[in-house]
């Protein structure tokens, strides 16, 4: 009975506006990822195997979830510091024998029964630790002193990331958290346009001396697909596919250049195409309005936030999903080159999908410690 209270307790208390959204877009995502994975001869192949894999990554999911809401991480948050080192460490990990390359990057630590990639924990980390540490400058934020060690962190765990995976859109997630994080800590936006400015002027360093031959290659094709047609393949096959949705799509499991496994990992990073193909402009629509509603419920949950330490973990969370679905969708339209992104809780992919759930965890725990309405 005392289990049982307590779970009632607890279900009580939690957002279950974040665990509808998420358990719909993981199992609309299943349902795409069915289709992206069968064998239009067989009409077995990996699919059944695809769908466990996911099924058990949502499940173990949904156990993070709950431990992270019931964390409190503001305990902890004093001890950032050792976080950050944690973080780097976790990611050099790549560099022991655990560190296996798989679609060519070795991004990924072979653990035996699964495999993990440091960078997906990583951005989990680099919230937490990027929250306690702003907080901890607030009043100084807008300082350049303060904005210095603040961008001294973002750059240490970026290059963590670069060095130890090569893995740019990865390291591209981490910036783009900060910033989000540091306009919601009320950056001034002075230092968000200088920073545009530097990030501008810094364009043909990295491009010449950071940015490898096949990253050039993949930006140069968007502008024209004759400089190499087989890395513009996967892009063009998969604006094809959108395009021939239409409106409704060809049906479930009818579509020509997904049954025709044209556009190559349409499970991972191009799952949308697989949408817009078999299910068109509606089913294209029901992603967008199912991640904006989780996204708008993330920055409510930041809005109501006790402490300034809660409201910018919520927004990381936030800040986390809204980049990687706007990188995503337009990396399958076409306007961005492909940078190995998921599309949330969509994309096939066991760590994407538990760090996913873990994320959510931690914002869910964020509304389960806010002041009540009659205290703020």
């Amino acid at each position: 009975m005392d289990v049982l209270k307590s779970v009632g307790h607890y279900i009580k208390n939690t957002d279950l506006y974040l665990i509808v959204l998420s358990l719909l877009c993981t199992g609309y995502g299943m349902v795409l990822i069915y289709s992206a994975t069968l064998n239009p001869v067989t009409w077995q192949d990996g699919s059944t195997r695809n769908l466990f894999v996911q099924g058990a990554a949502v499940v173990i999911g949904l156990g993070a979830f709950v431990i992270m809401s019931l964390i409190d991480l503001e305990t902890m948050s004093g001890w950032w510091k050792i976080f950050v080192l944690g973080n780097i460490g976790l990611q050099m990990l790549l560099f022991t024998p655990l560190g296996i390359e798989l679609n060519g990057q070795r991004a990924w630590l072979d653990l035996g029964v699964t495999s993990l990639q440091p960078g997906e924990l990583g951005k989990l980390i680099f919230i937490f630790t990027l929250a306690a540490h702003i907080s901890e400058i607030r009043e100084h934020i807008s300082e350049w002193r303060g904005l210095f060690v603040i961008g001294l962190h973002t750059l240490l765990m970026m290059g963590a990331v670069v060095i130890s995976s090569g893995d740019t859109g990865m390291a591209i997630q981490y910036l783009m958290i900060a910033v989000i994080m540091l306009f919601a800590a009320g950056l001034s936006l002075k230092w968000l346009a200088i920073g545009g400015v530097l990030g501008i002027i810094s364009v043909p360093v990295l491009w010449n001396f950071v940015l490898q031959g096949y990253q050039i290659t993949r930006i140069l094709v968007l502008f024209d697909p004759s400089i190499d047609p087989e890395v513009s393949r996967q892009t063009t096959y998969g604006k094809i596919a959108i395009g021939s949705g239409q409106i409704s799509g060809q049906g479930l499991t009818q579509g020509t250049m997904t049954q025709m496994q044209r556009v190559p990992e349409n499970q991972t990073d191009y799952i949308f195409s697989v949408a817009g193909e078999e299910l068109g402009l509606i089913g294209c629509m029901l992603i967008i309005l199912l991640l904006t509603l989780l996204i708008l419920r993330l920055f409510y949950i930041s809005y109501r936030a006790s402490t300034s330490f809660s409201a910018l973990l919520a927004v990381g969370v936030a800040g986390m999903f809204l980049f990687q679905t706007f990188m995503n969708i337009f990396m399958n339209v076409g306007l961005l080159p492909v940078m190995g992104l998921t599309l949330p809780f969509f994309s096939y992919g066991g760590t994407s999908v538990v760090t996913m759930y873990a994320a959510l965890g931690i914002a869910a725990g964020v509304r389960m410690r806010e002041k009540p309405s009659w205290l703020q």
